[in-house]
């Protein structure tokens, strides 16, 4: 995934903004809070830094072209850095991706939920 493709997939997600800071990377917020972070490997490709469960954090860390990430990673967050990304893994990034952004969102006040339409229970 290259960083047109990676910020047309998470500009394609209900109320998320859009930042470049700490040293231009590419910063996905929704609702105020980052959920995912385009930087560059210490190999100078692509990089992308997202939140995860804990049981993804496990499983992400031992995998190839992944890592806890930087700085996230070392004060405790679940944090995982994609740092290889190829054809054959931009689907399985995505859904990473969408899962960071949905638990992000998740954490958000209900009242910052409402007033962004997201996480709305609809009646059976």
């Amino acid at each position: 995934m290259n960083y047109d493709e990676y910020n047309d997939f998470c500009r394609s997600l209900p109320a998320t903004t859009y930042v470049m800071q700490w040293n231009d990377a590419h910063v996905w917020k929704v609702g105020g809070k980052v959920f995912a972070i385009g930087g560059l490997a210490a190999n100078g490709q692509p990089a992308f830094t997202f939140k995860t469960s804990e049981l993804n954090f496990d499983f992400l860390s031992d995998q190839s072209g992944y890592k806890p990430a930087p700085y996230f990673a070392s004060r405790g967050m679940k944090w995982i850095q994609h740092y290889r990304s190829t054809a054959e893994t931009d689907e399985e990034l995505m859904y990473y991706l969408k899962e960071s952004y949905r638990l992000v969102s998740l954490g958000l006040s209900k009242r910052k939920q409402k007033e962004l339409g997201l996480n709305q229970e609809t009646p059976v």
